[in-house]
């Protein structure tokens, strides 16, 4: 194994990433170099999905099989878990969407960090349209001086994958 390619990854660490929640602008290309509005740290995230369910067209005379054909694609639930953040913006979100007030949507950024290098993306997965539907505190304690967020679940409207010197593959 060749260690002169950049493009060889050392080990990448599935709990050392942190998440980013944007204004999403009307044009995509304007989101370069904002400023995140709140964001947090966590040591777990599931939910990176989304299914395609395809459409299944019976043609008559076709016996051999129906022609498989793309359906409309569903997304899973992003569950953030163990997380650290050092103010209550989090918190401040999801309490304005369930008071009824209008269901303010974000962007958001998961960056996946080199575990060598941790000021190094290594993979970034965006989200649009996102809004939390579940947040569990963590545990209080008097010697911490971070807020504790136990579990943040996040609805959203899209998923991509965004690469390192790419624009956003959507």
């Amino acid at each position: 194994m060749n260690g002169s390619n950049p493009d060889t990854l050392a080990p990448v660490h599935v709990f050392n990433f942190e998440v980013s929640f944007f204004e999403d602008p009307l044009d995509s290309a304007e989101d370069d170099g904002d400023v995140p509005m709140c964001s947090g740290a966590f040591s777990e995230c599931t939910g990176l999905e989304a299914t395609m369910e395809p459409k299944v067209i019976k043609e008559g005379g076709r016996n051999y099989g129906a022609a498989q054909r793309a359906g409309p694609v569903t997304f899973a639930t992003v569950i953030l878990k163990r997380g650290m953040t050092t103010n209550g913006d989090l918190w401040g979100w999801f309490n304005q969407v369930t008071q009824g007030d209008y269901a303010y949507r974000l962007g958001a950024r998961i960056q996946i960090r080199d575990g060598l290098q941790s000021d190094t993306p290594v993979m970034e997965w965006k989200l649009t349209n996102v809004m939390p539907i579940k947040f569990k505190s963590a545990d209080m304690s008097a010697k911490a001086t971070e807020v504790g967020i136990e579990e943040l679940h996040l609805a959203h409207e899209g998923l991509s994958l965004v690469r390192r010197g790419d624009d956003v593959s959507e």
